[in-house]
C-alpha cells in the first residue's frame, strides 16, 4: 500500500482552519453579550415574539444567536471539504475557506444589528 503524499502547499490549510475556530469563538462572544444585554436566561435558546415586541436587545440576540448558528450548520461542510479538496488543490482550498471566514464576519457583524435586510 502506497502512502498518501500530501502536497507541500497543504501546510497552509491550517491557517484558514484556525481562522474559523476564532470566528467562531468570537461569535459566540457576541452571543454571551448579547444574551445579557437582553436578559434572556439559559437554557433559551431564542427570545420569544412577546420579547422582542418589547424589548429590542432580545430582536438583537435573536440576530445574533441565528448569525452564529448559521455558522455553525455549515462547520461540517466547510472542513472535510477544504481538507479534502486541499488534498489537490491546496491553494484553492486557502482560498476559499479564507473567504469563507471572512464572509461570516461580514455576515455576522450586518446581522447582529438586529435588522437582517441590512445583510
Amino acid at each position: 500500500m502506497s502512502p498518501i503524499l500530501l502536497p507541500e502547499e497543504y501546510k497552509y490549510i491550517t491557517g484558514p482552519l484556525i481562522a474559523l475556530s476564532w470566528v467562531l469563538f468570537c461569535q459566540a462572544l457576541l452571543v454571551s453579550g448579547a444574551r445579557r444585554r437582553a436578559g434572556i436566561a439559559y437554557p433559551q435558546l431564542y427570545a420569544e415574539q412577546a420579547e422582542c415586541k418589547t424589548n429590542p436587545a432580545a430582536v438583537k440576540f435573536n440576530c445574533t444567536q441565528r448569525a452564529h448558528q448559521n455558522t455553525l450548520e455549515f462547520v461540517p461542510i466547510v472542513i472535510p471539504g477544504t481538507l479534502v479538496t486541499g488534498l489537490k488543490y491546496p491553494l484553492l482550498a486557502v482560498g476559499l475557506s479564507s473567504a469563507f471566514c471572512v464572509g461570516r464576519v461580514l455576515y455576522t457583524w450586518g446581522y447582529k444589528s438586529g435588522n437582517p435586510a441590512k445583510v
